[in-house]
């Protein structure tokens, strides 16, 4: 099991970045490197608990699918979003978002399992982790703009 922690300053208020966080077209705006399209399940707007969504994006030259469900939210503090079906043995993204003098500090978390046995393993360490990490970073710079904008 790989697990990633980053953790992003936002200055604006939580609910604000929340909402943004599990705002489905601002998710396709910042995956737009990897073509990422949400094509069942909420397709647009905001995900709600026990919501899915299903990803199609092009990763590592392949077109691939990864089905999410919310399976927890403690509304503008916390959510979790879980793979369903997909190509990761498993896959759990949990959000944490607390606000100090108004700004948001927003941490993920997200721990995962490669198939595969060593050659997933393998393939983590040489590309995997470093492609996710890049994902996030990038997710977490459009929505620290876009909450920004807001206020």
């Amino acid at each position: 099991m790989t697990t990633i922690t980053l953790t992003t300053k936002i200055k604006a208020p939580k609910q604000i970045v929340f909402d943004a966080s599990r705002n489905i077209d601002i998710h396709q705006q910042s995956a737009s490197p990897s073509n990422e399209k949400a094509i069942a399940g909420i397709t647009s707007g905001l995900i709600n608990f026990n919501e899915t969504v299903t990803w199609r994006g092009k990763h590592f030259g392949f077109y691939l699918t990864h089905k999410s469900r919310m399976t927890a939210m403690d509304l503008y503090d916390y959510f979790v979003d879980e793979m369903e079906e997909g190509n990761f043995k498993s896959f759990k993204h949990e959000h944490f978002f607390e606000e100090q003098d108004g700004v948001t500090i927003m941490k993920d978390q997200l721990q995962y399992e490669t198939p595969f046995g060593f050659f997933g393993r393998l393939f983590n360490v040489l590309f995997l982790k470093k492609h996710l990490i890049q994902f996030l970073l990038e997710r977490n710079k459009v929505l620290k703009e876009v909450s920004e904008r807001q206020i």
